[in-house]
């Protein structure tokens, strides 16, 4: 098991954001995703969730996300900013989706999340952190080898970052992988990095996506 990405180059609105980026993940392996504020880990993240389009290769399990991305997206659960829940629906009916959706269980999902307190209670109702809770349920009853996590702990509070954390390693421990970006330190043992370098301006210029160019309205 393992993710390949292959000489990754993206841009945005015209702008290069990374260029020539490779590296892998191996099973049983949590990944940080390090760098400042505005350096692509949100968008590397998206392009390896298949959600955002890159040249370059990426390859999961032998899957290459050109060729098959159903059966890539597949075997990944993503954790973006916002919490993906329907406000609508009680804690959980969210859940209960989910798990109906991927196949997973929902016990262990309740009880390290702390989900039963809450059970009833409709989404729109819960705060920040509950609602942060709720989605991170989703990655325990999904049942996927790679996790993409970005800023997985907004909102948490110090005892449930840390039980997310042991989760992560719960996970890695039976196989999977885990990328996730973060400025903090989850406590996890002998964690892997990965760091990505702000491009300067000249290279942003040098790099000027052709088909996007001032020239074009």
């Amino acid at each position: 098991m393992s993710l390949n990405a292959t000489d990754l180059t993206c841009y945005r609105s015209g702008r290069l954001i990374f260029s020539g980026l490779s590296f892998s993940l191996e099973n049983g392996q949590a990944t940080m995703l390090r760098g400042p504020n505005g350096v692509g880990k949100s968008t590397l993240l998206r392009v390896l969730a298949g959600v955002l389009e890159a040249d370059g290769e990426v390859e999961l399990n032998g899957t290459r996300l050109s060729g098959d991305r159903d059966a890539v997206q597949e075997q990944i659960a993503y954790a973006g900013h916002l919490d993906a829940i329907k406000p609508q629906l009680t804690v959980a009916e969210n859940l209960t989706f989910w798990a109906g959706l991927f196949g997973g269980r929902i016990e262990d999902a309740v009880e390290q999340f702390s989900l039963a307190e809450i059970w009833d209670r409709p989404a729109h109702a819960c705060s920040a952190g509950q609602k942060r809770r709720l989605g991170l349920a989703r990655l325990m009853v999904s049942e996927r080898p790679l996790w993409l996590l970005d800023e997985p702990t907004v909102s948490l509070d110090v005892e449930t970052t840390a039980r997310f954390a042991g989760i992560i390693a719960q996970h890695c421990a039976a196989g999977g992988m885990a990328l996730i970006a973060t400025h903090i330190d989850l406590g996890l043992a002998n964690p892997q990095e990965l760091l990505l370098h702000p491009l300067t301006e000249a290279q942003h210029a040098e790099t000027a996506d052709p088909f996007l160019s001032e020239d074009w309205t």
